[in-house]
């Protein structure tokens, strides 16, 4: 079996040999720029690891690997036009170093070049994955409407959020899992259980995202900490204290909301000593842990000796405890 390090090695190689035409320079620097400004790339990684846990050979694994980590960064052009977000991986955002018109078609042409990595792919499972990769992006679209509705919603129930979470994110780490699943040789129910442990994995990883934006450490997390609360986006605490305080306690919450003129320190002061009162922290801690329980609840049913799966556990856990 591979190291994880030495498959992040492969994706990186593979990521550097990325070829785009020069002309016309507007449509492809903007897609070479979204590529180099770094990221993680944990999803091409979740991609060989799964072909990996299944085979030795993970070759099949990269050509998808890579469509999927292009996906991904274009849906991070359009969002960012959506959100108006001016920084991404503190750089310029696409649409402000560019415009938003470069934006949406050097988007556009990241979701055709996508497809393109699943092409060469042996016949007998590209039609599996194709339809795998198909669903996750248009319910990645469906979460982002779902993301949009919410903006001009002021009761989001725990459960829609869920689903929006769902949709938006985790979706997209459940298709990678099951993808490098199929790509390694795994039966059908196998892939499934990897689908449904990935899926379980992006909401948990999506809730530690709300957590550490409101609770994380600055110098760790490497921005301000209450920038959802600046921007009153519906997170799970927010949705949470919402639902459970008394109706003094929502109206403070609500009148932080509607104010149009504020001092950011004093707002997110004033909703963080909020959510320590109600407990929220320990409520969203154990709700990660719930999704994780859960997650590993479908690995564990995955036919493979133990010991092959033991580089995606020490990962995840690596991941379960992140400060950024």
């Amino acid at each position: 079996m591979y190291k994880t390090t030495e498959l992040q090695q492969i994706i990186d190689s593979e990521f550097q040999k990325l070829y785009f035409p020069k002309n016309p320079a507007e449509l492809y620097q903007p897609i070479e720029y979204i590529l180099s400004i770094g990221g993680k790339r944990i999803r091409p990684l979740f991609t060989v690891l799964a072909a990996n846990l299944f085979s030795e050979d993970v070759q099949n694994a990269i050509n998808p690997a890579i469509g999927l980590e292009i996906f991904h960064n274009f849906t991070l052009l359009h969002d960012d036009i959506m959100d108006k977000a001016d920084i991404r991986r503190n750089k310029p955002t696409v649409h402000k170093k560019w415009n938003e018109n470069v934006a949406i078609l050097s988007g556009d042409a990241m979701m055709i070049y996508s497809y393109e990595f699943f092409m060469n792919l042996p016949t007998e499972i590209q039609i599996s994955i194709f339809k795998t990769f198909n669903k996750t992006a248009i319910e990645v679209c469906e979460g982002q409407q779902f993301d949009m509705n919410f903006e001009n919603k002021m009761e989001v129930s725990e459960q829609e959020y869920i689903k929006m979470i769902e949709l938006k994110t985790s979706v997209l780490i459940a298709a990678c899992f099951k993808i490098g699943a199929i790509c390694g040789g795994a039966n059908e129910k196998d892939a499934e259980n990897m689908y449904e442990f990935g899926k379980n994995l992006g909401l948990a990883f999506q809730l530690r995202d709300d957590y550490l934006d409101c609770f994380g450490n600055t110098a760790e997390f490497g921005k301000q900490i209450g920038g959802d609360i600046v921007a009153n986006k519906k997170t799970y605490l927010l949705i949470k204290a919402l639902n459970i305080s008394d109706s003094q306690t929502k109206a403070k919450i609500i009148a932080e909301i509607n104010k149009k003129d504020f001092d950011r320190t004093e707002k997110v002061n004033t909703i963080l000593e909020i959510y320590q009162q109600l407990n929220i922290p320990q409520i969203t801690e154990k709700k990660i842990e719930e999704y994780y329980n859960l997650a590993f609840s479908y690995f564990d049913k995955i036919s493979v000796p133990t010991e092959r799966k033991t580089p995606i556990i020490e990962f995840v856990n690596l991941l379960k405890n992140r400060k950024s």
